[in-house]
């Protein structure tokens, strides 16, 4: 009885996972084919979520125990409320933003990557991670060159890719779950056989 509690389980973990890596492969093609849109439904999204952290933190500054607490948490509460609120009033200055920390991340991304190449030549696969580093560099590049017309198609494009990957990942972490459980099942059973 209980070992078909637990194929039931993971059968049921099995479809899960695939229908949420399905689901987030479609919304990674959606946002490919839409990438403006993609773009602009990030920065409403991080606007409210900036809006929301911002009342926390005015809400948790009565709290704070000392007097530059409450005005710390208060100062940052309407920081993060006045960025939001921005975000959400203009999608696109939003977006601007988003693609200048994109270009930034991919710098700082390339710089450590090819230091940590440079660094690890001893190693059989070093450059890997040097090409790595240096196409990092490329597309912040590029997306600074173009700048700020990347803004229409850089952030949704990326989340594209992103959420693309990540429902790949989730679909073929689903059939090799769906694999083992049903190999287990065939020992288990060729086990009571003999």
């Amino acid at each position: 009885m209980s070992q078909a509690t637990s194929v039931d389980t993971s059968s049921e973990q099995f479809h899960g996972g695939v229908i949420a890596g399905a689901i987030i492969v479609v919304l990674g093609f959606l946002a490919i084919l839409f990438p403006f849109f993609a773009g602009i439904s990030a920065s409403v999204l991080l606007g409210a979520l900036l809006v929301v952290g911002g009342i926390v933190h005015v809400g948790h500054a009565f709290s704070a125990g000392s007097f530059w607490g409450v005005i710390w948490q208060i100062l940052l509460g309407i920081l993060y409320g006045v960025v939001g609120i921005m975000f959400l009033a203009n999608p696109v200055v939003g977006l601007a933003s988003l693609t200048i920390l994109a270009i930034a991340f991919f710098i700082v991304d390339g710089v450590v990557e090819i230091g940590w190449a440079v660094a690890g030549r001893g190693n059989r696969r070093w450059m890997w991670l040097l090409a790595s580093g240096i196409l990092s560099l490329i597309v912040a590049g590029l997306l600074w060159v173009g700048f700020p017309a990347t803004t229409e198609w850089a952030v949704g494009l990326l989340l594209g890719v992103n959420l693309l990957f990540t429902g790949f990942s989730m679909l073929m972490l689903g059939r090799a779950t769906r694999q083992a459980n049903t190999e287990e099942t065939s020992a288990d059973e060729r086990s009571q056989e003999a």
